[in-house]
């Protein structure tokens, strides 16, 4: 079984009733162990990846170990970029593997935002890849962006 994407994940939970994990990831003890846990249950999963852990464990062992995920359980598996920042971070992602990008361009101006996000867009979608956006910005702390209760 190949990665699936949310589109079809999301579907199947909505009529089912039910809900689906999304975990962040970073190394081959935590994808086991999510991974693991959720066979016993029969439970779909998102595992996601973020800018840091890519940086960290390197995009193609991350993508390798979510395919041995995927042999040894046969579970559907979305794999996730979590809070990409840029649209060359979410095409690295497409191009490599990802059946899910999250494109935060939150930290830019409102239109410019809009700009990038529509650009992520209809690059994962010429690529069969399911997109999510983070538009305009939440108040508080998160990763290098800081909003007041004001700007948000």
């Amino acid at each position: 079984m190949p990665l699936v994407t949310t589109k079809e994940m999301f579907q199947k939970a909505y009529n089912g009733g039910y809900a689906i994990g999304a975990f962040n990831v970073n190394n081959m003890e935590i994808v086991q162990g999510i991974t693991e846990a959720a066979k016993e249950v029969n439970a779909p999963l998102i595992l996601q990846v973020s800018k840091g852990a890519r940086a960290y464990a390197n995009h193609t062992y991350l993508v390798k170990l979510v395919e041995a995920a995927i042999i040894e359980t046969g579970l559907p598996i979305c794999l996730h970029l979590d809070h990409g920042d840029s649209f060359e971070t979410c095409k690295s992602c497409i191009d490599g593997g990802f059946t899910s990008v999250m494109i935060d361009a939150s930290s830019k101006p409102f239109a410019e935002n809009i700009e990038i996000t529509k650009k992520v867009v209809e690059y994962a979608h010429d690529h069969g890849v399911v997109v999510e956006a983070e538009l305009g910005a939440l108040a508080g702390v998160e990763d290098e962006v800081n909003v007041s209760a004001a700007d948000s």
